[in-house]
């Protein structure tokens, strides 16, 4: 064990040393090729004693600085697992302003969590950041969102060379090959859901219910070119009822499915009081063709993808009330996941493996957030911990845990402020994802 250790030791000086002398040349890092190792993880001790983790974990990030990747939907690992995306700000007590840029980076697990700046965006938000993601179908090439004068745009950057394009529309999703994205109005938005939209830009249809030249549009990664695809009218009017001309009308959180043959979407709008709001919950092709709803009952939250036919979200449904619910695309069929086992909404993904289904919470009465697996084969629930959480004076301050699996499913990145600031925490699964039992 002592001859491994120092084997590691000593891999890692040499490993530093050669980043060492990338970093005086000012110059990224360069890619190394040596085959992959895991990470190691050691257990956090009384210096994060808001974390209370029944597996072993460490921080990969600090301050003084506050550290975070948001969503729970983008690819945080590069393909290889080493290096893990974040954001970096100096502030966290308010919403971001015009000018508040946000540093773009990436951990460094093979070099002792190296923290390497590559980019800054002025387009982001606390919730889901600047849709940072490793792009589909490289190793090398992230794609974010930033703001370029009076309007919204996405870089597509090799954060080794430091190359990069801009593309002329900010993205939401991402396409599985990497060559499509569907976006929508981040400024619309920011009007509809402070911490989900960006600030700064005025949302052009600010006065009107639903118009009918914006919503969801497609933008062709390699070109460039865009067009718009689904309209708030065109949805708004072919599902009306009698709450959808009272309030303001939105969409959000669009997500492909696995193949990239269809993709979710969130039609939302207020309800006229102003307290709450209405949800439906939608599947279309790429191009916008064969809308299909899958929930008109008013309620759907967080969701994924488990295959291209089938989706995980949490909903509300008459039957059986607000759970977990599977639903079958472009059909009526629906199943209950998790009955008296998942009983809260959380950020849910699928495991690389497809066993297991990733959750987290809500802070509870004690300002503690669960982190959580779920078995689908027997419905077995593994708790991996509790972190605290200081009730934010403004909602759209919290910090969510937004879990992230590493590609290998060995590993859960999440975000927390459970030593007080928002940082990154890297979580070891793979012992419990090795069980029999």
């Amino acid at each position: 064990m002592e001859h491994g250790r120092l084997f590691i030791f000593l891999f890692a000086l040499g490993m530093s040393c050669r980043i060492l002398s990338a970093i005086a040349a000012d110059a990224p890092p360069p890619r190394q090729e040596e085959a992959y190792t895991s990470p190691s993880v050691e257990t956090a001790g009384p210096d994060v004693p808001g974390c209370e983790a029944s597996i072993p974990f460490r921080p990969l990030t600090s301050g003084p600085k506050a550290h975070w990747f948001a969503y729970y939907d983008k690819h945080q690992f590069d393909p290889s697992d080493r290096y893990v995306l974040g954001m970096e700000v100096g502030f966290e007590d308010r919403a971001p302003g015009l000018e508040d840029a946000s540093v773009l980076g990436m951990v460094d697990l093979r070099d002792a969590d190296k923290w390497i700046p590559f980019a800054e965006s002025t387009a982001w938000c606390w919730q889901q950041g600047c849709m940072l993601q490793w792009l589909p179908g490289t190793d090398a090439e992230v794609i974010y969102n930033a703001r370029e004068g009076d309007h919204y745009i996405s870089v597509i950057q090799n954060v080794f060379t430091g190359e990069k394009r801009t593309l002329p529309k900010p993205v939401y999703a991402v396409s599985p090959d990497g060559k499509t994205a569907v976006g929508l109005n981040f400024a619309r938005v920011n009007d509809t859901r402070p911490g989900y939209g960006y600030a700064g830009i005025p949302d052009a249809g600010a006065s009107e219910r639903y118009p009918d030249n914006d919503g969801i549009y497609a933008l062709d990664l390699v070109t460039g070119e865009s067009r718009l695809i689904i309209t708030l009218a065109q949805v708004a009017t072919a599902y009306a009822d009698e709450t959808t001309d009272d309030g303001k009308h939105w969409f959000n959180h669009l997500l492909f499915n696995t193949d990239g043959s269809r993709f979710i979407f969130l039609h939302r709008w207020h309800r006229p009081d102003g307290k709450g709001r209405y949800t439906h919950g939608f599947t279309a092709r790429p191009d916008g063709g064969d809308i299909f709803r899958f929930n008109g009952h008013g309620m759907v939250s967080h969701f994924i993808w488990r295959d291209p036919q089938h989706l995980l979200a949490w909903s509300h449904e008459p039957d059986s009330g607000n759970k977990f619910h599977v639903y079958k695309d472009k059909t009526d069929e629906v199943t209950v996941v998790g009955e008296g086992t998942l009983t809260t909404d959380g950020h849910c993904t699928y495991s690389p493996c497809g066993k297991w289904i990733l959750s987290d919470t809500y802070p509870d009465r004690e300002n503690m957030q669960t982190l959580m697996l779920y078995r689908v084969a027997d419905g077995k629930r593994i708790d991996l911990g509790r972190f605290f959480q200081e009730k934010p004076q403004d909602i759209q301050l919290r910090c969510d845990l937004h879990p992230r699996w590493s590609r290998d499913g060995n590993y859960i990145c999440i975000d927390s402020k459970c030593s007080g600031q928002r940082q990154m925490y890297l979580l070891d699964v793979a012992e419990i994802l090795g069980r029999k039992d």
